[in-house]
């Protein structure tokens, strides 16, 4: 059974439930997983680890959005 955790998210708290996995946690607040990157704890989290990383109480995300460049965007 999870239990209730506290995450910083781009510096505002949030609630979620441990052991959720980044993905998940990422399309809960509104992200396109395939469109942010992601720096967990001060470290950037390649892509490749996202559906292993278990989220902890007290973890530190940093998500930032990938402008596609281009005309028009």
């Amino acid at each position: 059974m999870s239990n209730p955790i506290t995450l910083v998210v781009n510096g505002e708290t949030h609630n979620s439930l441990s052991q959720t996995p980044l993905p998940d946690l990422l399309q809960q607040l509104g992200f396109n997983p395939r469109l942010v990157a992601v720096e967990y704890n001060g470290e950037i989290l390649h892509r490749q680890f996202w559906s292993e990383t278990k989220l902890q109480q007290g973890d530190r995300l940093e998500v930032v959005t990938i402008v596609g460049g281009g005309s028009g965007e």
